[in-house]
């Protein structure tokens, strides 16, 4: 058999896994910390609700809402009809997507049709490819290129993913060179380069590291989402390494902190890791990030209906709206910075 075709069929199978997986595995772990922050209600909001604009500038596109549909899935032909729901919600309500990684299409060029289902159902929409750093680093700029022209895309992500490696029985242990390798891209690409964590959150220090390189925006993924430990646990064969993914399933920073610890430099922000409701995005546009990103509350409805996918959007806009209407707040740009309350251990930590 082809090896290299072996392996992108590999990738390929392993895609289908993870998305059965996170429909139907108990899967979430830790806490984001959201339930910690609490907007300060203004009993005279001195607006009408009806007037309130959410929508958001970033990365010089225009968007309607802050929410953003996280990287979800592609790569096998079974996501087809997901990836296609999820580009026609971003279509109809002109909102930022990113897909899944797109390892298993460079690959494997037949796979590609998972990918391209999103830019054909979405040809306005604000769309960001996605490579794993270790990708990047070991094919180079020419894998980045060819992420972003599947999908004419406006950004790419770079994702970092060292802990779902370190417990994955395929995994690659060595993450050496990914600063130097998304350097070079940042340094010669002309599409943004977003990167984004996988579940365990960015510390200050990372987020300098990346600044300092070139990075055009960072996507926190924190803890209190989906755990890759966690899925990994459920996948693995191999009793030892199930038990990794058990014991590192909590691992990480919230994404409250990991977003407190990485704004503050001017650059936009994606705040994403277990954001559940339009509520939890309001009150990261309050602590400073551009966009919330949503995985896991948008991928069941998807996987459910396109009506069933466009619903939960319009109760996530609706919440949006309310909690700018509360804090008096006419605008995403008026509600950043809004007061809040913070406790428990988020207080703690920051």
């Amino acid at each position: 058999m082809d090896k290299k075709k072996d392996k992108s069929e590999y990738t390929s199978s392993r895609k289908l896994e993870h998305l059965k997986i996170c429909c139907g595995g108990d899967i979430e772990a830790g806490r984001s910390g959201f339930e910690d922050i609490r907007l300060v209600h203004n009993s005279l909001p001195e607006c009408s609700m009806d007037g309130i604009d959410p929508g958001v500038r970033f990365l010089g596109h225009k968007l309607a809402s802050p929410l953003f549909i996280s990287a979800m899935t592609g790569g096998h032909p079974d996501t087809t009809e997901v990836n296609r729901r999820l580009g026609e919600a971003a279509e109809r309500f002109n909102i930022g997507m990113g897909v899944g990684s797109q390892r298993a299409a460079l690959e494997n060029p037949e796979l590609e049709g998972s990918f391209t289902a999103v830019r054909e159902a979405a040809p306005m929409a604000f769309l960001c490819g996605n490579l794993g750093a270790v990708q990047l680093r070991e094919k180079g700029s020419e894998w980045a290129d060819r992420a972003v022209e599947m999908i004419d895309a406006q950004a790419l992500c770079i994702h970092l993913n060292p802990l779902q490696e370190a417990v994955q029985p395929e995994g690659d242990h060595d993450s050496s060179g990914c600063l130097d390798a998304i350097a070079e891209l940042c340094a010669s690409s002309k599409y943004p380069v977003i990167v984004k964590e996988t579940g365990v959150g960015i510390s200050a220090e990372a987020a300098e590291k990346l600044w300092s390189v070139g990075a055009a925006a960072i996507d926190t993924g924190g803890l209190g989402g989906t755990s890759w430990a966690a899925v990994e646990a459920l996948r693995g064969e191999d009793e030892s390494l199930r038990q990794l993914g058990r014991d590192f399933s909590d691992w990480g920073i919230p994404t409250v902190v990991s977003l407190i610890e990485v704004c503050g430099k001017g650059k936009p922000v994606i705040a994403s890791g277990g954001l559940r409701s339009g509520i939890d995005i309001a009150k990261a546009v309050t602590l400073g990030a551009s966009l919330g990103g949503m995985a896991l509350p948008l991928l069941k409805p998807a996987m459910e209906s396109s009506e069933a996918l466009l619903e939960k959007i319009r109760q996530i806009h609706d919440e949006i709206r309310i909690a700018m209407y509360l804090t008096g707040s006419e605008s995403c740009g008026a509600l950043a910075g809004k007061r809040v309350y913070i406790t428990g251990k988020t207080g703690e930590m920051i």
